[in-house]
């Protein structure tokens, strides 16, 4: 039987050490909508377990970065579980023709719904004419 690249043990990717700017920390990916219209984006992020308190989301050099620390505050302990609770992260290229600093933002049962219109000079306009 044929070994399998994914699953066989390299040793030169072994011994490479760790990038040290880079965090240990896992992350969950939030499922993510997204509708453009001609006045704007809605971007619809699944993130339970986040308060608003806690969820960031902000938008630097192009790039909007939705981050959520989640903490687990169940009394009690755990006897079985199925899935992990962990921070959320995502980030999404935005293109220049948004107005993200007219952009807003709810998040209600763990859903964020975000809010980013175009900039005036983005959105189409019927030009009119005229008769000489």
């Amino acid at each position: 039987m044929a070994t399998n690249g994914l699953t066989e043990k390299n040793d030169e990717k072994s011994l490479q050490a760790r990038e040290e700017t880079r965090s240990n920390e896992k992350y969950i990916k939030p499922s993510v909508n997204i509708i453009e219209t001609e006045e704007g984006l809605t971007l619809t992020a699944d993130i339970p377990g986040a308060s608003r308190e806690t969820l960031d989301v902000n938008v630097e050099k192009g790039i909007m970065t939705i981050s959520a620390p989640v903490s687990w505050n169940m009394p009690g302990n755990a006897g079985y579980t199925e899935f992990e609770l962990a921070s959320y992260y995502r980030q999404f290229s935005i293109p220049e023709s948004l107005d993200h600093e007219k952009a807003s933002a709810n998040l209600t049962n763990g859903v964020l719904k975000l809010w980013v219109p175009k900039a005036e000079a983005a959105k189409p306009r019927k030009i009119e004419i005229k008769v000489l």
